[in-house]
């Protein structure tokens, strides 16, 4: 039989009435009411019963009835959580970032080399062959200048053919240096530019830069960073390298590591020196707990080389070899800093992978 508006009206206060009897307004009773198969839409499917002349009348009642239990479940529930909402707890906590490692590690080197009086500084990390490869006595036939081992730049060489002698360093504007521009493969470019800034020593250096060189394996990457130390004054001897490299390897390390001088040859320093940390993990004596230690396998950890400055190279920064002597030293930061105890980092390519699962962890 066809519904009355009256009899509509009649369902609506009832269903009205039966709202305000519910004590308890969940999801679920919300659901009973204004869900797909909730009390409202089985009301609203009469209107096709309602006499056509009062079906507007009929519609205008609905859309009144949705509006009211719509407003009644959401202001019931906004009242729910405000009272369950503790404003004095602390908010979420937000994502902080962090320096990078290896930027950790610079600061670190830094900080230790400042202490007994060095100056940190930087020199360029697209130079001149001239300041990387032959003011450093390397020369041209060199295999440290070979293209398999070294970033050459494809731009025009200065007019100025210059002849490098030995006995007449040369004193000139970096536009007037002979030789191509490479990507600088070691830090060391920065000794003779240094030894030409201050012009008299003492010098006293620590450039920690980019360094570029054709490898990539677990161990190496094409692009890295190295620190380069540089100690130039009167009565400079093997002794005061020795003392730099055990108080550094103290610093870095921790109180008891050593470190070890061997001999080896670089073309700048003249004698030159592999040298090696002792093992932190155990004390420097191949064994831990009865057994090999499995870390550094022999005690030590080759970490870089050093050595006395070359004649030659301070000849080219214009400084007197016969009343100057200084010595040099120069690692990666890559390499000194995964050998810091509880890292275990086996290969250095996830120090530049960007994967925020490593880098987190420090």
């Amino acid at each position: 039989m066809p519904m009355t508006i009256d009899e509509l009206k009649q369902k609506i206060e009832a269903l009205t009435n039966e709202l305000q009897s519910q004590k308890a307004l969940t999801e679920t009773v919300k659901n009973q009411y204004l869900g797909k198969k909730g009390h409202f839409n089985i009301l609203a499917k009469v209107i096709a019963q309602i006499d056509n002349q009062d079906k507007k009348v009929a519609g205008q009642l609905l859309n009144e009835l949705k509006l009211k239990l719509e407003n009644h479940f959401s202001n019931t529930t906004s009242k729910k959580q405000t009272k369950q909402i503790d404003f004095t707890l602390p908010g979420l906590p937000q994502d902080v970032g962090h320096l990078h490692p290896i930027s950790q590690a610079m600061e670190e080197i830094t900080n230790i080399f400042e202490k007994v009086g060095f100056t940190r500084v930087r020199y360029p990390e697209v130079d001149w062959d001239w300041y990387v490869f032959e003011s450093l006595n390397m020369p041209p036939s060199h295999p440290a200048r070979d293209e398999w081992e070294t970033f050459f730049v494809d731009a025009p060489e200065p007019a100025h053919d210059l002849t490098y002698d030995a006995k007449e360093p040369r004193k000139r504007h970096p536009s007037l240096v002979g030789g191509k521009m490479v990507l600088t493969t070691h830090t060391s470019n920065g000794q003779v530019r240094e030894m030409e800034r201050l012009k008299n020593p003492p010098i006293r250096m620590i450039n920690i830069a980019k360094c570029y060189r054709r490898q990539q394996d677990a161990t190496h990457t094409q692009m890295f960073h190295q620190f380069e130390g540089l100690v130039v004054d009167k009565g400079i001897n093997i002794q005061h390298l020795k003392g730099t490299l055990d108080y550094f390897a103290e610093q870095f390390y921790g109180p008891g590591t050593k470190s070890r001088i061997r001999p080896f040859h670089f073309q700048f320093t003249e004698p030159s020196f592999e040298v090696d940390f002792s093992c932190h993990i155990c004390g420097g004596t191949g064994k831990k707990n009865g057994e090999k230690c499995k870390f550094c396998k022999s005690g030590w950890h080759e970490v870089g080389g050093a050595g006395m400055v070359h004649p030659n190279v301070l000849k080219a920064g214009g400084i007197d070899p016969e009343i100057y002597t200084g010595f040099a030293f120069g690692w990666g930061v890559e390499r000194t800093y995964t050998l810091k105890e509880g890292l275990n980092i086996d290969d250095i390519r996830l120090l530049y992978s960007g994967d925020l699962r490593f880098l987190r962890q420090f």
